[in-house]
């Protein structure tokens, strides 16, 4: 799994560093997460241009993304003994970086159709990132985290459906249609009609899909590790026993090879 995470450029700190990285690295560990999820509405407000003002917010938030992930690397860069090898299991972050800029930078009409390949590029990769991050959020323990995190999803989508779907008369409506979409039920009663609304209700299925899934997934392997749980119990006393039966039975022997000699 670790050399997997550092082909993938999220290797982390590496081994037999300096602690204060390593406690640098865990403190940091949810900023980055919030900051790279941001890359989420930087990209939509974006791709919909609804006005200047909203592209101009959109901008904004990728450079402070821009900004926070090139603190984030030099801070962690300089902290590690081992600098070099700290850059080469996260050269995601330098792609990411370096996207960013040219996707901030990359103005010309031109242009445009690269610049929006390497924000679309862009996006995928701190998604990765942030995925890579909150891989503790797949332990076994972890499925009252997944649900609290579909809850907050399920709320925000709702606020979003009631700003950009104009059939959406209050947040009641917005929060309906965000369930059924997340959910894949889609009854049809409220539909996204704009295409900015269509773009978001598109991102809602592939959420949703994602955290139902995992969950479910989550649910089913508590049920059969309990099983397994107690399988390995029974194993484990059928053991005890049989040790117990060959201690009592070379004590046995020992007495007859005893009782024998004399």
């Amino acid at each position: 799994m670790g050399n997997y995470r550092v082909l993938l450029g999220m290797g982390g700190v590496p081994p037999h560093d300096r602690p204060a990285a390593y406690a640098w690295e865990r403190r940091l560990h949810w900023v980055m997460v919030g900051v790279a999820l941001l890359a989420l509405p930087a990209f939509y407000l974006d791709v919909t241009q609804q006005s200047e003002m909203l592209s101009g917010l959109s901008r904004g938030l990728n450079a402070f993304i821009l900004l926070a992930f090139c603190i984030e690397f030099l801070w962690m860069a300089s902290l590690t003994c081992q600098r070099y090898l700290y850059i080469a299991y996260n050269w995601l972050d330098l792609f990411i970086i370096f996207s960013a800029a040219l996707s901030l930078f990359g103005v010309g009409s031109k242009w445009i159709p690269l610049v929006r390949l390497l924000r679309l590029a862009y996006v995928s990769l701190v998604l990765a990132r942030a995925l890579g991050a909150i891989r503790n959020l797949l332990s076994p323990h972890a499925v009252p985290y997944m649900l609290g995190l579909g809850v907050v999803t399920l709320a925000l989508a709702g606020a979003g459906f009631y700003w950009l779907e104009p059939t959406v008369h209050s947040y009641g409506d917005g929060l309906w249609l965000a369930f059924v979409t997340g959910s894949t039920v889609g009854y049809g009663d409220i539909v996204p009609t704009t295409t900015a609304s269509r773009i978001f209700a598109a991102v809602m299925v592939l959420i949703g899909l994602a955290i139902l899934s995992v969950v479910t997934a989550k649910i089913a392997a508590f049920f059969i590790g309990e099983d397994e749980k107690r399988l390995r119990n029974e194993m484990h006393q059928d053991i005890k026993a049989l040790h117990e039966e060959v201690q009592k039975l070379r004590a046995d022997i020992a007495m007859l090879v005893q009782k024998r000699a004399e």
